[in-house]
């Protein structure tokens, strides 16, 4: 049983989309994208700066923009489950049908703006806290006044609010634990990026939804949805509220999947994956020359 899955920010890097444009139909396809965003998904996911691709509004939109071209260069209907992290969420929307490619890329636009203006209101980040006991990580996140924004599985948490605060914990991290700064430039999947829900749910609401054709797991719970209006509204509302990917890895466990691809810009989930449910056989599409070895990969899962 073959799951696809879409990674979130903070997994972006120069020149993540050359590969896939030497193929013409690709390059068309971005390109198309790009007008219908007002945003050039070409320059930036080929030729910009690390930091020009960090910058939240750019880096939202290209990471989807990225990983839906992969998929239709994957060119799969053979999967039985899709799911994404954070922003990756609105790229399984787009897989499961709930939403169109365009519809996709228009929300995550919005949600990148929204957030970065919510973002820059006040000087604030998101930390991984990689390893220590679950229970006594959250607790020196919450004595920090900090939110579990992520809870990823696989001995990783990722703290977000004040920088400072953020800080001290990097100064003195819980036991048994590492602290590393994230290149997000906000507290995101927190009360910080409330401003950022009613603008994006505005948008959703004109959007014509569609019946998907398989399961979507949420963030928010783990839960497997078949409505996209729930689906949606689920997405709209993450913004401001913690991931719980690890509760997702554990659905696509109970689920019975027995091989999952994470989508390009890949590698993060993957990395999760190996560590949480390693019975789970995992690939990452990272490049378009992982092609071949990818449906391979999912012929034997399918």
């Amino acid at each position: 049983m073959l799951a696809i899955i879409a990674p979130g920010q903070g997994s972006q890097s120069p020149g993540m989309l050359s590969s896939w444009i030497t193929d013409p139909a690709l390059g068309q396809l971005l390109k198309q994208w790009s007008t219908d965003i007002d945003l050039d998904l070409v320059r930036l996911g080929t030729t910009a700066a690390a930091e020009e691709i960090k910058d939240t509004a750019n880096a939202q939109p290209l990471i989807v923009a990225t990983s839906l071209l992969a998929d239709h260069a994957l060119g799969l209907k053979s999967y039985a489950v899709v799911s994404g992290h954070s922003v990756g969420e609105l790229t399984a929307a787009a897989l499961c049908g709930a939403i169109t490619d365009t519809d996709a890329l228009q929300l995550v636009r919005a949600r990148g703006i929204e957030m970065a203006k919510a973002a820059a209101v006040s000087p604030t980040g998101m930390s991984a806290v990689l390893g220590g006991q679950r229970s006594e990580v959250l607790a020196v996140i919450q004595a920090l006044d900090l939110v579990a924004a992520n809870e990823n599985g696989g001995g990783q948490i990722v703290a977000a609010g004040d920088l400072t605060s953020l800080a001290a914990l990097a100064a003195n991290p819980p036991a048994g634990a590492r602290v590393r700064a994230l290149a997000i430039a906000g507290a995101f999947h927190t009360s910080y990026m409330s401003s950022a829900v009613a603008p994006l749910a505005d948008l959703a609401a004109s959007i014509d939804l569609s019946r998907p054709w398989l399961p979507f797991i949420s963030n928010k719970d783990g839960a497997a949805l078949s409505d996209a209006g729930d689906i949606l509204a689920r997405i709209v509302n993450q913004i401001a509220n913690p991931v719980r990917w690890d509760l997702c890895m554990d659905t696509l466990k109970t689920m019975g999947v027995t091989g999952v691809i994470e989508l390009a810009p890949a590698g993060t989930l993957v990395g999760l994956l190996k560590r949480a449910v390693p019975e789970i056989e995992s690939f990452a599409l990272k490049s378009a020359a992982d092609i071949d070895a990818a449906r391979e990969f999912a012929g034997r899962h399918a």
